[in-house]
């Protein structure tokens, strides 16, 4: 229900306008940078929430 209503309030112009803001703020080589972080810490989470936890497997060899 969320995401309808977050979605219903932004249209393509809103989205583009936004997007340029951050472009002007962060600049063009370090967005690339942001979205590596945000995608690492994306993972880290679902790894985390299913149990996942390098630092306690260890391989049978």
């Amino acid at each position: 229900m969320l995401n309808f209503i977050v979605l219903g309030l932004f249209g393509a112009p809103e989205l583009l306008a936004i997007l340029a803001v951050v472009l002007l703020i962060f600049g063009g080589r370090k967005i690339p940078e942001l979205m590596r972080g945000l995608g690492k810490g994306v993972k880290e989470f679902k790894d985390a929430k299913d149990g996942k936890n390098d630092t306690n497997e260890v391989e049978k060899k």
